[in-house]
């Protein structure tokens, strides 16, 4: 396969906003070595990730970019997440902070809600506006917290934080409850949680990968229910690092022609795009800048790139 960095570059020069500019730095410093051996400087893409935080803790200012609103949402969590684990070594309290805010808009049972209501509806998906502020999301809380594990890996503050083991706790007994297939995205996340927990919770995830085993197809193809016509989960999205129980639950071969997929999906213009509806004009740019820094990572760390 043949990936054109240059090329990606000036996709994200010339589309991406300012927070996956800095993440596509930090990465392809890490893939060129330009730090020269030691750890690249990760400062810039931290403050670039606080353009979008309020002053409660949380994330909001669409950084979830089909979800506008200003306020502080679950949903964003997992962005937020994203960019603290990519910062690693280096750790920032915004990060213990982060997880702060969840705990206190978590629901009894440790669960997060979907979304919370929001004050400006425009360029906003209807999932988020629509979503019941009073009822735990298992892919919510599922995804947050199984990124957030992965920043527990260098983070202390956030690997003994109250809300990530009520989180976890939750996460595990709902996914223990499940007795039917549930939605595409609650059923990848749920494996995706149970790889980031893996090192916390072995035997009770191994438990529990077995159990989702009947409803993940063995090709890893599932189509979503209520997205457009012809969007489907492809297997990376249910196991997209190597190394974890996810991967006994896909075909070798699955995997393998997923990734070439993926390779291949660098199109003229050096980005990668996305295959689901958008509810703004930001939205689609926003997302591919976004869908390429994190094409780029996939490809890196199962060694395409």
């Amino acid at each position: 396969m043949s990936i054109d960095l240059s090329a990606a570059a000036a996709f994200m020069a010339t589309h991406a906003r300012v927070l996956d500019r800095r993440r596509f730095h930090l990465l392809t410093e890490l893939l060129s070595g330009a730090s020269g051996g030691s750890a690249p400087d990760t400062t810039p893409v931290l403050s670039a990730l606080d353009g979008y935080r309020n002053a409660d803790g949380g994330y909001g200012w669409g950084l979830e970019p089909d979800l506008r609103s200003p306020e502080s949402q679950p949903g964003t969590a997992l962005h937020a997440f994203t960019v603290f684990e990519e910062a690693g070594p280096l750790t920032s309290p915004r990060a213990a902070e982060l997880c702060d805010w969840l705990q206190a808009v978590s629901l009894p049972d440790g669960g997060l809600p979907f979304a919370l209501p929001t004050t400006l509806a425009a360029g906003t998906a209807p999932w988020w506006a629509g979503a019941d502020p009073a009822t735990s999301s298992l892919q919510i809380t599922a995804i947050s917290a199984a990124v957030a594990h992965r920043v527990a890996a260098h983070d202390p503050a956030v690997a003994a934080h109250p809300w990530l083991e009520r989180s976890t706790a939750y996460c595990l007994a709902a996914i223990e409850a499940i007795d039917r297939t549930p939605h595409a995205y609650e059923l990848a996340f749920a494996v995706r949680f149970l790889d980031a927990a893996h090192a916390a919770h072995p035997r009770r995830v191994e438990e529990l990968v077995e159990h989702l085993r009947p409803h993940v197809p063995p090709d890893g193809t599932m189509p979503v229910e209520g997205g457009k016509e012809d969007e489907r989960l492809s297997p990376l999205d249910f196991s997209p690092l190597p190394g974890g129980p996810s991967r006994t639950l896909l075909a070798k071969e699955a995997i393998d022609a997923d990734l070439d997929r993926l390779a291949g999906g660098q199109k003229e213009d050096g980005g990668w795009t996305v295959d689901y509806a958008h509810f703004s004009a930001a939205s689609p740019l926003e997302w591919r800048g976004h869908a390429t820094v994190g094409a780029l990572r996939l490809l890196h760390h199962n060694t395409r790139l």
